[in-house]
């Protein structure tokens, strides 16, 4: 062994969004060989282990500790993006959340049926476990979650700690490469990006109109428009590489890019002369620093949490409409761009804009019982995006 003596730090992946989410904030640990970091993929309820955890951290070159001894070890600290199985875990647990705020769009799981009371991420049945208080630290993304939190939880209060949002200051410091990363997405000058975006519920857009795709290559003019589609990353772990760019086989060849579940959408995001979205977190980005954005029906509230972010979202969206034709409509929309409704929505993303990588830093920490590194932190821009397809050939044989 190369150390010895190490602080251990342990990171949950029970599905792949947890796992995205959570390398921002293991960027905060790097050059430091005082700390060992490695991982594990965390089983559901059901004991069923999410298509795709274990091949994402494979691809992040980490270490995978195998749940069973997982829960055998004490760890100094334990970070996660998901309440899922952590009160198996021995350690301090960090618990982040894992999409814009800890206060989801919808009222209430899809799962739980329309007469399921309302629930959020800040509910004491997600944070005490029989009894035990399950974080030692609650990094929340605004002040109003601490208020819901002194409601819902008042235990909880004395560890949480409002941070702000690593993903949005990466996505702000990312803003002054707009055009290395059109570049990189073949969005030469003259050309506008139309960049769809869907989470994966089937209320989600292209859940509810997988035509959308094929409709935009179609009516778009291909010398004037680039078309990018950003999937949840849950649609890839269920459904697999495979099977997700065989359903897209045609669009690719049309010239359709998709984007890898990993990274690439915050560029794409950047890059964006309008974001086609839903309720999902990424629509909520995209609007937050500017982009204009047109929802696809269904446009429904009825499952939106009031005063939500989707639902602020949503009041400055342009509404799409299936009986008009679509390239009309998204001329209109790229000049609905407001900087108003975008200011509004980026300050309820995050209290501290720019400063939750610090504030994270001397979180994690202080969990670990040391000094914080010398050197200033850091808010690295988001990479050039990698996408696949742009009207190459698509190869079955590839595999998943």
């Amino acid at each position: 062994m190369l150390r010895t003596g190490c602080h251990t730090v342990l990171v949950v992946v029970p599905f792949m969004v947890a796992g995205i989410r959570l390398m921002d904030v293991l960027a905060l640990l790097e050059a430091d060989h005082r700390v060992s970091v490695m991982f594990t993929v965390a089983p559901a309820t059901n004991g069923a282990v999410c298509h795709g955890s274990e091949e994402f951290v494979r691809a992040q070159g980490g270490f995978l500790l195998p749940w069973h001894q997982a829960v055998q070890c004490e760890f100094d600290l334990i970070l996660a993006a998901s309440e899922v199985a952590v009160e198996q875990l021995h350690g301090k647990v960090l618990l982040l959340p894992h999409g814009a705020g800890v206060m989801p769009s919808r009222l209430r799981a899809r799962s739980a049926g329309s007469h399921a009371a309302p629930t959020h991420g800040l509910d004491r049945g997600r944070l005490v476990h029989r009894g035990r208080l399950l974080p030692a630290a609650l990094p929340l993304t605004h002040d109003d979650e601490l208020a819901v939190l002194r409601e819902s939880c008042p235990e909880a209060v004395p560890v949480a700690v409002v941070t702000g949002d690593v993903c949005f200051d990466r996505l702000v410091a990312s803003v002054p490469l707009r055009e290395s990363y059109r570049r990189a997405l073949g969005v030469s000058a003259g050309r506008k990006l139309v960049v769809v975006t869907s989470t994966w519920q089937p209320e989600s857009v292209l859940g509810s109109h997988p035509e959308l795709l094929d409709r935009l290559l179609g009516e778009l003019p291909p010398e004037q428009y680039r078309v990018v589609a950003i999937l949840h990353p849950n649609v890839w772990g269920v459904h697999g590489t495979w099977q997700v760019r065989a359903w897209f086989a045609d669009c690719l060849r049309a010239g359709l890019l998709l984007l890898p579940p990993q990274e690439g959408w915050r560029a794409a995001l950047v890059a964006a002369d309008l974001v086609i979205g839903d309720h999902g977190s990424v629509t909520s980005y995209g609007a937050a620093i500017g982009a204009p954005v047109m929802l696809a029906p269904p446009a429904q509230r009825s499952f939106l949490r009031l005063g939500s972010l989707a639902e602020q979202v949503s009041r400055g969206a342009v509404r799409l409409r299936w009986d008009t034709p679509l390239a009309g409509q998204v001329r209109t929309a790229m000049g609905s761009r407001s900087r108003i409704h975008q200011r509004r929505i980026a300050a309820m993303i995050t209290s501290r804009p720019g400063r939750a990588a610090r504030i994270l830093r001397r979180t994690i920490y202080s969990l670990l019982g040391l000094a914080e590194p010398n050197r200033a932190v850091t808010v690295d821009p988001v990479p050039l995006p990698v996408p696949l397809g742009g009207a190459e050939r698509f190869d079955l044989a590839e595999g998943a």
